[in-house]
């Protein structure tokens, strides 16, 4: 239930309906706690006017009582902050009465337009929503956690008769046994290539297992068994699909002494062939171990967390231990306000963490954090099994929380030199083109087609901490007017596209206004840099004029050097044309986030095209359907077989209506005699 303030006075409870949707948006979201619903009698009263602690005032007289999560907005409609309590009226209270408050703090409720309110059970279920709705709505005045891409799987499928070994990231909807978390997709696939021959599972897909006549390479490399053509038993292949299970579930002393009991009773049978199969796979496991680092013997199952904050920047390192072995780490960089303590960031981090991950039995972290036996409970909750949060004082456990510090601290060191770096370059690249003030965001902009065929154009966004991956745009080519590999009229598109959705949805930036320190990452580039001569510009100064936003954003362009040599690019301002000296320090700057554009738009080309090379004909029929499409293509073997077929045959297909039929018959026959 949200609760907001009428318009003649009371709370007023409705359904939240404001579900907003944008490129970043994560999928897949953990289903938000139920709410507790409340009707509230009382009349209703005019708040209009009134901002800040004034307008918290107006609120306070009429909250529950009660647990829940309030958020806080500006008047553009901008959430400010999100926040869970255990009584709203108490905590609500605190902003109203402004004093104690850091400046921060005093900010946000300067800022403060507008309340909305969920009121809740009980107190586990505020924190999963605030956890829940902050990485949703990514308030400007929370702990953010910035990088959120899912983690890689190994993942032992069960819905075959000869199980084959993935690397899976996402929902876990198909049928199998999943391992990890694994901190990084090298990790997984370096772990899957000694997996193969460790125990020879496949790694083929299922139309492909199905299709084989006869085994394939891998199967000649021995990296696999080749179950496909029956080179093994269905027993024999799923022995090795348990030996390798019970590895990926900490059992991998028992599975190694088993395979070397193996080795030894081949050599004494003189099958050294055999031995040498065994020997192999015992070398392969080694490896595998060999990259997991330290393997603690008294933690089955625990993520690691320690945090060093300094100068502004909180690096946030985790390692996961999973059936008593190491399965990597990672460093988190949380956006939070430097004013916030090591243990309130790292609170605000682990519920958000665990929002859409599967959580451990264990959380060992460096120091105690506020309303931590809180925190496990909910994440018990959400679990179903009990979780831990524990703060090692001595012993095994203390070893590794040390350890990820000293990671965290490294990694925290390396962070700021780059910083430090990237910040160098943006004044000196401002110094360069002659800008009013260091940008805070540039955007690249590249095309990439074959013939004009596939045509898409990309774009990459780069600030002060470099690439922001989660701003990269792709655009497909939709114009039919365009001329095949006609560069300037892809461009044109590209631009016209961008900033008319740009204008559309934040309205023209005011240049004259210093943005402030605290500010989020800018929705409006400061520079776009083009990559072509000056032609390109022509095209692109032409459409920052049709748009009335030319004063709005500066354009500059890259033509490649002569012979289209590196390091001798000549640059096209809206006043002048020049070069840099080779070894400027700019130009590579120049140089990485021109390469950047051109992979990004590369590969979304590639991807594209590989797309469309592998589009089924039954895709463009309308009403043709997943379900359809499959027992069409189950009937007839194959798409081409289906264009072939004759009206009585299509019906024949079990799903298959006459109406179907029909419109699937007079797609690939123009006259529609049957």
């Amino acid at each position: 239930m949200i609760g907001r303030v009428p318009a003649e006075g009371g709370i007023l409870y409705d359904e939240e309906t404001d579900d907003e949707e944008g490129f970043d948006e994560t999928s897949g979201e953990a289903e938000a706690p139920a709410r507790a619903a409340i009707d509230w009698a009382e009349p209703e009263r005019d708040a209009g006017g009134l901002t800040g602690a004034e307008l918290i005032q107006a609120f306070v007289r009429h909250l529950p009582n009660a647990p829940g999560v309030y958020r806080m907005t500006n008047a553009a409609g901008d959430v400010l902050y999100v926040g869970k309590a255990r009584s709203l009226k108490k905590r609500v209270t605190n902003y109203a009465q402004g004093r104690g408050h850091s400046n921060r703090i005093t900010r946000m409720i300067r800022e403060t337009a507008h309340m909305e309110f969920v009121v809740t059970r009980t107190e586990i279920e505020a924190l999963l929503l605030e956890a829940n709705l902050i990485k949703r709505l990514r308030p400007r005045y929370n702990v953010l956690l910035r990088d959120d891409k899912s983690f890689p799987y190994i993942l032992v499928t069960g819905d075959s008769r000869a199980p084959a070994l993935y690397k899976h990231r996402g929902a876990r909807a198909k049928k199998g046994d999943y391992f990890g978390p694994f901190a990084s997709a090298g990790a997984v696939g370096r772990t899957i290539n000694s997996l193969q021959r460790a125990f020879l599972l496949r790694t083929c897909t299922d139309s492909v297992f199905e299709s084989r006549t006869r085994p394939c390479l891998l199967h000649q490399i021995k990296r696999c068994a080749a179950p496909c053509t029956h080179e093994v038993s269905d027993a024999d292949y799923g022995r090795l699909v348990g030996e390798a299970k019970d590895f990926l579930s900490g059992r991998s002393q028992a599975v190694k002494t088993a395979i070397a009991g193996a080795m030894s009773t081949a050599a004494e049978e003189l099958d050294f062939e055999r031995a040498a199969i065994y020997r192999d796979r015992l070398a392969a496991l080694s490896h595998v171990q060999s990259h997991q680092g330290i393997n603690p013997a008294g933690v089955e199952e625990a993520d690691v967390f320690a945090i060093h904050h300094e100068g502004g920047i909180s690096c946030i390192q985790v390692f996961f231990f999973r059936t008593g072995q190491n399965w990597g780490n990672r460093a988190y960089f949380p956006k939070a306000d430097p004013s916030l303590s090591p243990a309130e960031i790292l609170s605000a981090f682990l519920a958000q963490f665990y929002d859409d991950k599967p959580c451990p039995r264990q959380i060992l972290i460096c120091e105690p954090v506020e309303e931590q036996a809180l925190l496990a409970e909910a994440l018990s909750e959400k679990s179903a099994h009990k979780v831990a949060i524990l703060v090692p004082q001595r012993g095994e456990k203390k070893d590794l929380v040390d350890h990820a510090m000293a990671n965290a601290r490294e990694a925290h060191g390396r962070k700021l030199a780059e910083t430090a770096s990237q910040a160098r370059l943006l004044e000196g690249f401002a110094a360069t083109f002659k800008l009013e003030r260091v940008p805070r965001r540039i955007e690249i902009y590249d095309n990439s087609h074959i013939m004009g065929t596939n045509a898409v154009g990309g774009m990459v966004v780069a600030g002060p901490e470099g690439f922001v991956k989660n701003q990269y745009r792709k655009f497909n080519i939709r114009s039919t007017e365009i001329t095949p590999g006609d560069d300037f009229g892809m461009m044109r598109e590209v631009m016209t596209r961008r900033f008319s959705r740009l204008v559309k949805e934040e309205g023209k930036p005011d240049r004259s206004v210093e943005p402030a320190e605290d500010a989020g990452f800018p929705a409006w580039p400061d520079v776009i840099l083009i990559d072509g001569g000056q032609g390109q510009m022509t095209a692109v100064r032409a459409i920052l004029k049709d748009l009335d936003i030319e004063d709005c954003v500066t354009a500059i362009g890259v033509a490649k050097g002569a012979d289209r040599e590196a390091g001798r690019e000549r640059f096209f301002t809206p006043s002048d044309s020049f070069t840099l000296p080779p070894r400027d320090p700019v130009l590579y700057f120049v140089q990485r986030l021109r390469d950047e554009a051109h992979r990004f738009a590369i590969g979304s080309h590639r991807a594209r095209r590989k797309k469309e090379m592998v589009k089924n004909p039954l895709d463009e029929i309308a009403g043709i359907g997943p379900t359809r499409k499959r027992a069409l293509l189950h009937h007839f073997g194959t798409a081409k077989a289906v264009s072939r077929a004759g009206f009585n045959d299509l019906i024949a297909v079990d799903g298959i209506s006459e109406t179907v039929a029909r419109l699937v018959y007079n797609h690939f026959h123009e006259d529609g005699a049957k």
